[in-house]
């Protein structure tokens, strides 16, 4: 049994029909805070010891800001494993004279902390890709449907090639094609290329399944997505061989 087994959990909200109150949610927080601080941190304090001045992640992992994903949970790391990036449909935006938080935290964790893995990770149910395919309900939220421009070209992917059979599938469809697309804008950034060429980094695109928890990889040499854990080698989104 691992460390992380042995930890003491702290108590789940009680389930009921009524909807938590604003304090009662607050509450909850501070009360995991509190756990944490009391049982949990005691725990790993050699480990927290260890990060308190420095980080080493093993990769970045660009998600979707969904309550739902939890990549340290759905990867079983500990603290300073990930350096995580999260945004509303793991967006990932071209490399431009506009760059924001998400391009600023990719070349922070390739030229800095010198990961040597970007995983791109989508997931089922996606609010933001259930929006890409009815823009109207953005009408009063500009600001996510102008970043959600960034996701256009998954959208006409799938309405050029797809005959899906109803927005389930075609739900499916359009987030992996999104995460094939975000992995597209990934390599335009300047600290991706270069590392790419050289062999020194290695990007990868997921689609989490929230129900059954299933990750599907994709797999830029046969051009689909395998399930992660099935009996073959790693599926992976690299280029298969570095130029340099």
């Amino acid at each position: 049994m691992s460390n992380r087994d042995k930890q003491p959990q702290a108590p789940a909200p009680q389930a009921s029909g009524k909807a938590e109150s604003a304090n009662e949610a607050l509450q909850h927080i501070v009360d995991g805070f509190k756990h944490f601080r009391h049982d949990v941190f005691p725990q790993q304090e050699e480990l927290f010891k260890k990060l308190a001045t420095a980080q080493h992640p093993r990769a970045m992992f660009i998600t979707c800001a969904d309550s739902r994903i939890v990549p340290e949970l759905i990867t079983q790391s500990s603290p300073g494993d990930l350096f995580v990036t999260r945004n509303v449909g793991n967006v990932v935006p071209p490399y431009g004279p506009m760059n924001g938080g998400v391009s600023t935290a990719i070349e922070y964790a390739v030229m800095a902390l010198g990961v040597q893995h970007i995983i791109i990770c989508g997931h089922s149910d996606c609010g933001a890709m259930r929006a890409v395919l009815n823009p109207h309900t953005l009408e009063k939220m500009p600001t996510v449907k102008a970043w959600l421009r960034h996701a256009e070209v998954a959208k006409t992917v799938v309405e050029g090639n797809c005959s899906c059979s109803g927005e389930h599938e075609t739900m499916h469809v359009l987030t992996e094609e999104n995460v094939i697309a975000q992995l597209t804008h990934l390599r335009t950034h300047p600290s991706v290329a270069s590392k790419l060429a050289s062999g020194q980094l290695f990007i990868h695109g997921w689609v989490y399944d929230i129900e059954t928890s299933e990750i599907r990889a994709y797999d830029a040499a046969q051009d689909r997505f395998l399930p992660l854990d099935g009996d073959h080698t790693i599926p992976t989104a690299t280029p298969p061989r570095a130029r340099y």
